[in-house]
């Protein structure tokens, strides 16, 4: 999977759960202060990320995921070690 498509489809699902348009979202947009994710909404979009890419991200590593850039960096490095 090539990085920009992983980065647009994370990006999609962040704004799915989010309410906020893809075009407001950025690699260093802040999850709580800028989007306004709380802790279930955090949930969501973990689960939704490792559903469509089969990964499992352990809940003690979520409260270290505060920007789009590091949620696509922790399913990145999930998706390579699965491979």
């Amino acid at each position: 999977m090539s990085e920009n498509n992983l980065e647009k489809e994370i990006i999609s699902i962040i704004s799915d759960v989010s309410g906020f348009d893809v075009e407001e979202i950025t690699l260093e947009t802040n999850l709580a202060n800028d989007l306004e994710i709380d802790s279930i909404k955090a949930i969501e979009i973990t689960v939704a990320i490792e559903k469509k890419y089969k990964i499992s991200i352990r809940d003690e590593d979520i409260p270290n995921i505060v920007t789009v850039k590091d949620s696509i960096a922790a399913a990145r490095n999930l998706i390579a070690q699965k491979e």
